[in-house]
């Protein structure tokens, strides 16, 4: 069985040659088809092994949710709870081909708990297939799905109105809906939307036009598939991240990465954005030996015609097209950690190849994307999406995510669990006030510690409420001011009765505290003073964004414990 119209000897070796791989998602409400529809399509393909097909039809009968018929759902749900649930919980990705095209699809989880999941299949998918139970109607996870597949860059729609032989395959059902969605798509900015009746389980216009939808005109869902056109990345602008700088021996030094973007070839002029400097590629090595241009998506070493400064992070791009950098941005962050994200944190940022550290300096809002309204939030919770601005430790290379994926889309990463906490998509930079500037005094804090006799440090008490951190201060202050040392006490319940005194106890509002705190013993630090401070500060991250704020040469945490 064929799916498409046979190709012409040529046509086949010019596909060989240059296979054009299409990335698709399946998504949608929770039971909507969207497991069955990509085993149909498995199925249909003839792509299945004997084995496969032998299991299938056990685990049809053990775990199938269609009587004695075969359940093409079980081909991409692999996980022992998927199976006995019925439904998807991780993303599957398959790779299937026709005469025309090579695929790879994920299928990702509809329930609201899983959104992280679907945000993941979503980030490198070029098209999207949002299945809708015809039977059901436009559903709130349906109108979520919708939404993250816009804010994931993806334009191209597949409005996939399954289960129409449950509903008789009756034209009226199929325009409600699409109408439906229609015009509650009108803000999401999709290039084209593509209504298309099919059952996913019987077949009907999948891969073959149904009989029972003469009134539909329109392509079957693998024709959509097989002649969408997506902008290709290799038409824009170079973008090479240097992942590796290899030198085996002193005779050669190599940068090593993926084109990310565009097109890079032997000759080429190239700019490293951090540093400005330029120089020609003399080589390029793929996997395979040496060639004379690459494009987006191979991996590569490439060489320069001279020595310049270049390491890992670092990111090249044409000459005559320098992108920008920043230290300061607005983002749309979508949270993935269990713990919730406050403004005042540090996180690690990863963006391409290039690591920092981060601070999440505000929240502006958080979607609520059954409605798409703006909703005032103080923490961001699992699967929350929120508006955020960001200030890096040090300038990023970047692009927004509308323009670039490589350079516009990032991950936060926990320092201490090294659990990815959140995935972000730049909007747009920050640019600070151009009139403030760091003041180069005369006096620094070697001056002022040579005046004092002694070095300056923060001395950090911490432990529950009642140990005895105050007390410990205190009597230590005592002892060191009798010596002749130069001190001063920071204390919680006298600090929130000026400097904080706007501030509560909600998990945010000790996060701020301890900023503040800090920020205030940095500088008393800097003139050389004995900092003691006695907080609760229950948060390790908040410790830690405390010592790299002071120094850790001269930041000493003291544990009080009371057993």
């Amino acid at each position: 069985m064929e799916l498409t119209a046979p190709l012409s000897a040529k046509e086949f070796l010019q596909g060989e040659q240059q296979p054009d791989l299409l990335r698709f998602i399946t998504c949608g409400s929770v039971d909507d088809g969207k497991s069955t529809l990509i085993g149909r399509l498995l199925w249909d393909s003839r792509q299945l092994f004997d084995d496969q097909l032998a299991t299938l039809s056990a685990d049809s009968k053990k775990h199938g949710t269609q009587g004695e018929d075969i359940d093409f759902a079980l081909l991409v749900d692999g996980l022992a709870a998927e199976r006995e649930q019925g439904i998807t919980i991780d993303v599957a990705y398959r790779f299937f081909s026709t005469t025309r095209r090579k695929f790879i699809v994920a299928d990702t989880p509809g329930h609201e708990q899983y959104t992280r999941n679907m945000v993941t299949g979503a980030s490198t998918a070029q098209v999207a297939i949002l299945l809708v139970d015809a039977s059901q109607g436009l559903l709130t996870q349906t109108r979520r799905h919708a939404y993250l597949v816009s804010l994931m860059g993806i334009r191209h729609v597949v409005l996939a109105i399954n289960k129409m032989d449950r509903m008789h395959f009756q034209s009226a059902v199929f325009h409600s809906i699409r109408e439906a969605f229609d015009t509650f798509a009108q803000d999401l900015h999709f290039t084209e939307i593509c209504a298309i009746p099919l059952s996913a389980l019987k077949g009907d216009n999948v891969t073959h036009p149904s009989e029972a939808t003469p009134w539909y005109p329109g392509p079957t869902l693998i024709e959509y598939l097989e002649t969408v056109t997506v902008p290709p990345e290799r038409e824009r602008g170079l973008i090479f991240p240097v992942q590796w700088v290899n030198r085996p021996h002193s005779d050669f030094r190599g940068f090593c990465g993926t084109v990310e973007r565009g097109r890079v070839r032997v000759g080429d002029t190239l700019r490293v954005t951090s540093s400005g400097q330029t120089a020609q590629v003399s080589a390029l090595i793929s996997p395979s030996g040496p060639v004379s241009e690459a494009f987006c998506g191979d991996a590569l070493t490439l060489t320069l015609s001279r020595e310049i400064d270049i390491s890992r992070g670092d990111v090249l791009s044409p000459q005559n097209q320098p992108l920008e950098t920043t230290d300061h941005f607005e983002a749309t962050l979508v949270w993935m950690g269990e713990e919730p994200g406050h403004a005042g944190r540090t996180y690690a940022l990863k963006l391409a190849t290039q690591w920092t550290t981060v601070t999440l300096t505000g929240i502006k809002y958080r979607v609520d994307i059954n409605t798409l309204s703006h909703e005032a939030t103080r923490n961001l919770a699992l699967n929350d999406i929120c508006v955020c601005t960001l200030a890096c430790a040090k300038p990023l290379t970047f692009d927004t995510y509308e323009n670039s994926r490589a350079l516009g889309g990032f991950i936060l990463v926990d320092r201490f669990t090294h659990a990815t906490v959140a995935a972000g998509m730049i909007r747009h930079t920050l640019r600070r006030a151009q009139n403030v500037h760091r003041q180069s005094l005369t006096i620094h804090q070697a001056d002022r510690e040579r005046l004092n006799g002694h070095r300056g440090c923060v001395i950090w008490f911490t432990g529950l409420s009642g140990s005895g951190k105050s007390t410990l201060a205190n009597t230590l202050e005592m002892e060191l001011h009798a010596q002749g040392k130069r001190t001063y006490i920071l204390d919680g319940d006298n600090i929130r009765q000026g400097l904080n005194k706007d501030l509560g106890f909600t998990e945010a509002d000790r996060v701020e505290n301890i900023r503040r705190v800090a920020e205030v013993a940095k500088l008393m630090c800097d003139a050389g003073l004995v900092v003691m401070t006695a907080f609760i500060s229950p948060f390790r991250n908040e410790r830690e964004m405390a010592r790299d704020l002071i120094g850790a040469e001269q930041f000493i945490e003291v544990y009080v414990s009371t057993p």
